[in-house]
């Protein structure tokens, strides 16, 4: 999917994405797809206290830091948001994230409703909120075992944490059921299209209104 064209004069800021969902309901996959889809939209990648998962690759998956390090980003203000998942730290740098609005580009984050609440009282305007849901908490379970990525414990502890985080779906501007992956990603993609165009992220469109107006 690629940027439809501007006219002269018009510019358009970024936007922020949150992908948010219950563990294994599939907003990473749903991410990754849209990611290589379109070349418009930018992963944040974020900081965190926990060490890094097998495959996992510093500064693309996440920067994996201290303890200290993070606390330290936090009290100076160096967070977008930042939240304690499952008894570690999970942050956004907020410089890269304003680079890449003033360039135009989506930023896309894959954070829970902790993280998105801090984003929108820091930066409404430019946020755009999806939740994801799975289709049965059966499915859901099925989901997280076939991932094979955490003991069985870990397992128990995400559904146990299911519920909590799936009450907050309200709170949210769009939400998609994952029943079906093409679906939901074309669901996004529709999404993202819709919300390029809001008239308060097109810089320029009112003195082109304006001047537009004047040869009439």
């Amino acid at each position: 999917m690629s940027r439809p064209p501007l006219p002269a004069g018009i510019a358009r800021r970024g936007l922020l994405l949150v992908l948010s969902s219950p563990s294994g309901a599939g907003k990473t996959t749903l991410s990754r797809r849209l990611l290589e889809r379109d070349p418009n939209v930018v992963m944040s990648v974020s900081v965190t206290t926990r060490p890094a998962r097998p495959g996992e690759i510093e500064g693309k998956d996440y920067y994996f830091i201290t303890r200290h390090r993070f606390e330290a980003m936090a009290e100076a203000g160096e967070l977008l948001e930042w939240a304690e998942v499952f008894n570690h730290g999970y942050g956004t740098p907020l410089s890269p994230v304003e680079k890449w609005l003033n360039a135009g580009k989506d930023v896309l984050f894959d954070i829970d409703w902790q993280g998105t609440q801090q984003i929108g009282g820091r930066m409404e305007a430019d946020l755009v909120r999806v939740f994801i849901l799975p289709p049965s908490a059966e499915e859901l379970r099925l989901r997280l075992i076939r991932r094979a990525q955490d003991p069985a414990a870990v397992v128990a502890k995400r559904m146990a944490e299911a519920s909590n985080e799936i009450s907050h779906w309200a709170e949210y501007d769009y939400v998609i059921i994952n029943d079906d992956l093409e679906t939901a990603d074309a669901a996004i993609r529709a999404i993202l299209a819709a919300e390029r165009l809001k008239r308060h992220r097109r810089i320029g469109l009112e003195t082109f209104v304006k001047a537009l107006r004047a040869k009439l």
